[in-house]
């Protein structure tokens, strides 16, 4: 099962250079399910492995001129703010099991999944029904107050779950700060680079981990990012978009599944 693994790998990052986002969502269960890594650990891992990976897919961003710094500056701030208020704050208050209706009672992990899951439908129901603006249209991008707020709580939704939350960035910056979907991938990718290597930094104090398989896992995925950024560059931002918002819609489905029937 293990080489099922590495090629896994490497989809992971064909999947951050090609929509910017799914890589935390992909790099868990496959830690999980086909190296049969600790989910605690599996997480550490993933927020090392897509924070390395993603520098590759910021740089040809950045050879392309596609980041949008100021918008990074006004949602990225917040959001790192975010994930550290959750880890440290928000995570630690929610109780390890619920009561549900006097009689259902689910796990801490079993509501983040759930809670997951609900937000990227959301994300994904938006994204494939919100209406396409050319790719060529130009847009002035809006840099307000709603952005950093939306950045913040980003932040600290995306750090409850775990995840890199390009799946709630892309969005975010699209609908919000009106920017092209190629531009907002690009932003989205730094953001979630920044935003993983800070935890992944925070879980070294406390975590002991295999540099080895890291980092064999971490180059599959570079490679994976590199291919996804050529793909990228040949494929219609507007189509892009959709195809960006099913992905999600799969996904919350898979988890919602697993969470219901498993």
């Amino acid at each position: 099962m293990e080489w099922i693994g590495y090629v896994a790998s490497i989809l992971i990052g064909i999947s951050l250079g090609l929509i910017g986002s799914g890589g935390s969502i992909l790099t868990v269960p496959v830690l999980v399910y086909l190296f049969h890594i600790n989910p605690l650990l599996a997480t550490t891992y993933s927020l090392c492995i897509v924070g390395l990976s993603s520098i590759a897919g910021v740089i040809s961003r950045l050879r392309q001129k596609l980041l949008d710094l100021k918008v990074i500056i006004v949602f990225g701030g917040p959001s790192i703010l975010g994930v550290f208020i959750a880890r440290k704050f928000i995570l630690q208050a929610i109780p390890a099991q619920f009561n549900i209706l006097s009689a259902t009672l689910i796990s801490k992990s079993n509501f983040i999944m759930l809670f997951f899951a609900t937000l990227m439908l959301a994300s994904a129901l938006s994204m494939i029904f919100g209406k396409n603006k050319k790719e060529n249209e130009v847009q002035k991008p809006v840099y307000g107050f709603s952005l950093a707020i939306v950045g913040l709580i980003e932040g600290i939704v995306t750090g409850i779950v775990g995840a890199g939350g390009g799946f709630l960035i892309i969005p975010a910056l699209v609908l919000l700060g009106k920017l092209p979907m190629k531009k907002a991938i690009a932003s989205s990718l730094l953001i979630i680079t920044i935003k993983s290597l800070v935890g992944f930094g925070g879980d070294l104090l406390h975590v002991t981990v295999d540099w080895k398989f890291l980092s064999i896992i971490t180059l599959l995925s570079t490679l994976g990012i590199i291919t996804g950024n050529y793909l990228n560059k040949t494929i219609d931002g507007a189509k892009l978009k959709k195809g960006f918002g099913w992905f999600v819609l799969f996904m919350a489905l898979v988890i919602l599944f697993e969470q219901f029937f498993a």
